[in-house]
């Protein structure tokens, strides 16, 4: 069965309008499971702002009205942290709470205890490599999540480690802990045992892609946003993935991760084997990314996948990560953000159409 995905393009004055639009097309209604709760699973790649990094308040806000419209009222917001990423910080900065709040929609939290536990899992399919990493502890996922719709809200950005990144890398945060650095060095299988697992336990799977501004360079965080004004949604991960792949530049079936999960059924990722629905011209751009590195990525991709891969159990097993944490947070949000970053959120909120929109966000607004 061929994949779907709607392409819509957009303007900050209807943005609203055009992703309820985006969803309808991609056909909402009849992807989710209506007598289940339906997880909005955020995307925080950042907590500081930073345009292209992190779910938009509109992406949110447009994704709450498209499913009130379909008839799915149970919603929820689920945050994950990272070791380098404050959740609460972050939803606050980007306006997330704020939308939240607005609708009515609680904020659960995948790394507190009262919101939610963590078990082991064992998937019914076999597994590339999750089950080898997690020999001793098992696969451990958020009991929450289990028979519960899940709404996926990244954004159309490259990646450092997996080149780009969309609906599938977005469930690395929300079903795996803080122990999930430890799949770096096979983060494409990974993702491809996590879409396995999410079709188990997930009545029903749609993704919301904001390409407003899109990030070009290496991502998640210390990109180049770019204005695209466009809009991707599917029930289909690994189709939205490849489509938005191609847009960026790249070939979809050379993204191992893309191309695995196709290999094993999860999804379509040959593009001519996807069906475009909407603005069509919109999902023909070319827009020519490349993903490149930073130097906390040259950094860790020595270690990952460089000559000193055989320590990675020394520096990331072991309380000798902790210094890994700490120089990361030193190099994005002491250093990079304070040469670079702070002056292209400045420039874009006074500058970008988008920008004058995130400062000024109001949820409900006409």
């Amino acid at each position: 069965m061929p994949g779907k995905v709607s392409v819509v393009r957009t303007r900050p004055q209807s943005v609203l309008d055009d992703i309820q639009r985006l969803m309808a097309l991609a056909g909402v209604d009849r992807a989710l499971d209506r007598s289940a709760a339906t997880i909005l699973k955020n995307n925080l790649s950042w907590h500081l702002l930073y345009p292209g990094a992190d779910t938009t308040p509109w992406q949110l806000e447009g994704t709450i009205l498209g499913l009130q419209n379909a008839g799915f009222s149970d919603l929820v917001c689920v945050e994950n942290e990272t070791v380098v990423t404050k959740a609460e910080v972050g939803e606050v900065l980007n306006k997330q709470r704020l939308v939240c709040e607005h609708y009515g929609v609680p904020i659960k939290y995948n790394f507190r205890e009262s919101d939610m536990r963590w078990i082991v899992y064992e998937p019914k399919v076999k597994m590339n490599v999750l089950d080898r990493v997690f020999k001793r502890a098992g696969i451990r996922i958020p009991d929450y999540f289990i028979g519960k719709n899940v709404v996926h809200l990244p954004t159309a950005k490259c990646h450092i480690y997996t080149n780009t990144s969309g609906a599938m890398k977005n469930a690395f945060g929300g079903l795996l802990d803080n122990s999930r650095h430890y799949c770096h060095s096979i983060i494409h299988e990974t993702l491809v045992d996590l879409l396995a697992i999410q079709k188990e336990i997930h009545p029903g799977i749609f993704t919301v892609m904001d390409g407003t501004i899109a990030g070009d360079g290496p991502g998640p965080r210390t990109m180049k946003p770019v204005e695209k004004n466009v809009l991707l949604a599917s029930d289909d991960c690994v189709a939205i993935d490849a489509v938005a792949a191609r847009m960026m530049g790249f070939d979809p079936m050379e993204q191992l991760y893309i191309r695995l999960a196709h290999e094993q059924g999860l999804g379509v990722g040959r593009t001519e084997e996807i069906e475009i629905v909407g603005d069509e011209d919109a999902a023909r751009e070319r827009w020519g990314f490349k993903t490149g590195n930073n130097l906390a990525s040259r950094v860790g991709k020595v270690f990952w996948f460089g000559p000193l891969r055989r320590l990675q159990h020394l520096m990331f097993h072991t309380p000798i990560v902790h210094c890994f944490i700490f120089a990361s947070a030193i190099y994005h949000d002491r250093l990079w953000y304070a040469t670079k970053g702070r002056r292209v959120v400045k420039d874009w909120l006074a500058n970008s159409g988008w920008g004058r929109l995130f400062a000024n966000y109001r949820p409900g607004a006409d």
